[in-house]
């Protein structure tokens, strides 16, 4: 990529190139990437830190003298490819028109490619303040490796003036995104004969008034919690995903396993609904114990990330419109790690190539050569600004 501008992407495909055909589904190793990032980034003069747990590892590097500088965040680890109707190779790169296709292309490899050609930009001159630069793992099954990084990671990066996070969102900035929060809940029964089923507590029976309540508790957000209309489901949902339960026909299931998760405006406080979802079962389970004194719902959680919720006003907005050469905000509807960067004090918003709702997650997932060139710019702009301090 060595020569490369803003303009000629070139280099930035190649480089993209080699990205997809990393086969980075967040249940296998990233080993390989990492690898590849760490060569390319050390042949640039960049000062790296791995983060490894267990058989993954993410990357900090910083280019430029010392300080706040900016930073730069993206994560290697796409969604399987297993059971989607792909027309092409989903790990090698093709190229149809405007369009290069490939896992991850979108989310966000493509966006990994454009913060490498910012540290080769940022390699082949002074920076009056430094590039600063992380790669994460396991983002894709809840904001996981960040947050698993980010005690070795904080003092590294220290506090920047600004980060981008670079999951799709056709380079608007935005400025905001709902948290989560997953869990299992265990409903506990009895096992018997179906033949004497009303004479047990039927693990499922409590599993679906469970949900039933579950679906209560969603109507009161639905109806009178808080509100953001910039978002499409402008208030805060509580889902359930699967139930498991039973062996056989002819046995009254014991247990059934039920997963939900709560997606939370940043003003609506998780462990309040958490609290309500808790009363809810255990109203369900006090039904149940008047036949057999075992009958109980155990929450666990599984995992949870931060919304993100950066004012309109706040400095570092006006200084990503200019930067992406835009004047639209937004806010999104899926999470990403911004609001653990946030969380630590650091002024953050998304921007980055591509569309989640129009290729993320998507077969024949594919990305725009001008979405990158546009993505390219904004990095020059980044580094040029850099230079000037």
């Amino acid at each position: 990529m060595t020569g490369e501008t803003a303009g000629d992407i070139g280099g930035t495909l190649g480089v993209l190139e080699r990205l997809v055909a990393f086969n980075t589904v967040s249940a296998r190793p990233n080993a390989d990437i990492v690898a590849y990032i760490e060569g390319y980034l050390r042949d640039r003069g960049a000062r790296i830190t791995r983060i490894a747990q267990g058989d993954k590892a993410g990357l900090y590097a910083e280019i430029g003298p010392p300080g706040p500088g900016v930073l730069l965040s993206g994560h290697t680890d796409v969604v399987p490819v297993a059971g989607q109707d792909w027309t092409r190779a989903p790990f090698a790169l093709t190229r149809d028109g405007n369009r290069l296709y490939g896992r991850g292309t979108t989310d966000m490899k493509g966006y990994l490619a454009s913060m490498l050609a910012a540290a080769d930009m940022a390699s082949r001159g002074p920076l009056a303040a430094p590039l600063k630069l992380v790669f994460s793992y396991d983002e894709e099954v809840g904001c996981v490796g960040i947050q698993q990084m980010m005690d070795r990671l904080a003092p590294l990066m220290g506090t920047p003036r600004a980060a981008f996070v670079g999951e799709p969102t056709e380079m608007q900035v935005a400025i905001g995104h709902k948290g989560k929060a997953a869990f299992t809940a265990i409903c506990r029964g009895q096992s018997g004969h179906s033949s004497l089923a009303p004479d047990f507590v039927n693990a499922l029976h409590l599993a679906a008034d469970f949900v039933t309540a579950l679906r209560d508790v969603q109507d009161a957000q639905r109806q009178g919690g808080a509100r953001d209309p910039a978002y499409d489901i402008p208030y805060s949902t509580v889902h359930v995903g699967t139930l498991e339960g039973g062996r056989a026909l002819n046995v009254v299931p014991d247990r059934a396993d039920l997963n939900f998760e709560i997606r939370h405006l940043p003003g609506d406080d998780p462990a309040a609904l958490l609290a309500r979802i808790r009363l809810a079962a255990d109203t369900v389970s006090a039904r149940y114990r008047t036949q057999w004194d075992g009958a109980r719902i155990e929450i666990d959680e599984i995992n949870g990330y931060p919304g993100l919720d950066i004012a309109p006003e706040d400095p570092v907005v006006a200084t990503a419109l200019a930067l992406a050469e835009t004047n639209q905000t937004t806010k999104m509807a899926f999470g990403t790690e911004a609001g653990v960067f946030a969380a630590q004090g650091i002024p953050t918003v998304i921007c980055g190539p591509g569309s989640m709702a129009g290729q993320g997650h998507k077969p024949d997932e594919y990305i725009t050569l001008d979405q990158i060139a546009a993505c390219n710019r904004m990095m020059a702009r980044i580094v040029a600004d850099l230079r000037g301090g």
